[in-house]
C-alpha cells in the first residue's frame, strides 16, 4: 500500500487541505471503504471518515463513492481531509466585514489590510474567521458557538495582503472548493507595487518554492527543482514608474508566499514587503528629496504593496462560473498616483 501524502496551499498562507492517496494491495480482502480507512489512518475515527466520504472528499478510482462501498485490489484511493488549525475555541466578534458575495453556499468577502485570517498564536481575536463566525450567528441564532463550520476556510491570504477571499458555509462546498483549489482552477489575480523597471512586459516564473533554510518565517526559490513545491507565476506589466513597476500576477500554483518569493527571484521585491528586504529603497537615485519622497510613500502604503484583485472558480452547488473583482484599496491608489505625479514632474536620473 502507498501513502503518498502533498499539501494544498494558498499564495499567502498555510496549509489548509492534506490530499492522501491509497492503493489497495493484491491479496486485500474486500472491505467497507469507511473501515478500510478507520484502519489504514492514525487517529481517524468511522464517525469524521464517514462525514469526509458523504461531503464528497473521497473518491475511488476517479468517482466520489458512498460509505459502504466495498474496495478490491488495486482501487486508486484519493482523500481530501482538513486539517486541524492551531486554535481550539472560535470567539464571534462583531468585526465589519466586506462581504462582495453570499449565498448558501459560499461567502466571499474582500479582506481590508492589517487583518489576521484566521486565530492563532499571538492572534486570537480580532481576525477574519472572528468575524464570520459571529456574522453567521446572526444569520441563524440558534447555533451554538459550538456548532459553527469550522471547515468553511480553503485558502488564506496574509494579514497586509488585502482583497478577494472565498469561505465555505457547509461541508460540502468545502470539499468542491478546496479540489478546485487543489487542482489549480481557482483564477486568482493580483496587483502589486514592485521595486525596479522590470524588463519584459510579460513573462512567466517558475521555480520551486519552500521555507528558508536559515530564516523559517520567510522562503524562497529552488530553481533546480530538488527542494520545494513546484510554483508558476504569469506576469504583465500594466504601467512603468522608471523606480517601480505596477504589475498583474496571475497564478499557476498556489504556493506560499507566491508571488512575494517569485518576484523577488526576478529582482523585483514587493514595495515596503519587509520580510524580503522590500522597505528599503533598492532602486533610485541619492538625493534626500527622493529618500523623503520613499518614506513617504512607505507612510501611505504601510504593508507589502499586494491585492487579491479577482477571483474566479465553479459554484459548489450550481455549477456555474463565479467571477468577482474590487477596486484597489486606498493606500495602494495613492502609492500609485503618488508615484504618477512624482515620475511627472521629477526628471529620472
Amino acid at each position: 500500500m502507498s501513502d503518498e501524502i502533498e499539501i494544498l496551499q494558498e499564495e499567502t498562507g498555510e496549509e489548509l487541505y492534506e490530499r492522501k492517496e491509497f492503493v489497495i494491495a493484491k491479496g486485500q480482502e474486500p472491505m467497507r471503504i469507511d473501515k478500510w480507512l478507520q484502519q489504514s489512518i492514525e487517529g481517524a475515527t468511522r464517525n469524521k471518515i464517514q462525514k469526509g466520504i458523504g461531503s464528497g472528499f473521497l473518491t475511488v478510482n476517479g468517482k466520489i463513492v458512498k460509505s459502504n462501498y466495498r474496495t478490491k485490489p488495486g482501487d486508486e484511493i484519493i482523500l481530501l481531509s482538513l486539517i486541524n488549525p492551531e486554535y481550539t475555541e472560535l470567539k464571534p466578534e462583531n468585526i465589519p466585514l466586506d462581504i462582495v458575495y453570499e449565498d448558501e453556499d459560499v461567502l466571499v468577502i474582500n479582506k481590508k489590510p492589517n487583518m489576521v485570517v484566521h486565530p492563532g498564536v499571538g492572534n486570537y481575536t480580532g481576525t477574519l474567521i472572528n468575524g464570520v463566525a459571529y456574522h453567521l450567528l446572526q444569520q441563524n441564532p440558534s447555533l451554538s458557538e459550538d456548532d459553527l463550520p469550522r471547515y468553511g476556510l480553503v485558502h488564506r491570504i496574509d494579514k497586509n495582503t488585502t482583497g478577494l477571499i472565498v469561505l465555505a458555509k457547509n461541508t460540502e462546498a468545502a470539499a468542491h472548493l478546496a479540489k478546485q483549489f487543489f487542482n489549480h482552477t481557482v483564477q486568482r489575480k493580483y496587483v502589486a507595487v514592485v521595486w525596479g523597471d522590470v524588463e519584459e512586459d510579460s513573462g512567466r516564473i517558475e521555480a520551486h518554492i519552500a521555507r528558508h533554510q536559515q530564516y523559517r518565517k520567510m522562503f524562497t526559490t529552488y530553481p533546480d527543482g530538488e527542494t520545494g513545491k513546484h510554483a508558476i507565476t504569469h506576469y504583465k506589466v500594466l504601467e512603468r514608474f522608471n523606480y517601480v513597476t505596477l504589475v498583474e500576477c496571475i497564478l499557476e500554483t498556489g504556493r506560499t508566499h507566491q508571488i512575494r518569493v517569485h518576484m523577488k527571484y526576478l529582482g523585483h521585491t514587493l514595495f515596503n514587503d519587509w520580510e524580503y528586504g522590500g522597505d528599503k529603497i533598492l532602486k533610485g537615485t541619492v538625493y534626500t528629496k527622493y529618500k523623503q519622497f520613499v518614506d513617504n510613500c512607505f507612510e501611505i502604503c504601510p504593508r507589502c504593496a499586494l491585492h487579491a484583485k479577482t477571483l474566479g472558480f465553479v459554484h459548489p452547488k450550481t455549477n456555474n462560473e463565479m467571477f468577482f473583482t474590487t477596486e484597489l484599496p486606498n493606500d495602494m491608489q495613492q502609492l500609485i498616483d503618488k508615484w504618477r505625479r512624482y515620475i511627472a514632474n521629477v526628471k529620472v536620473v
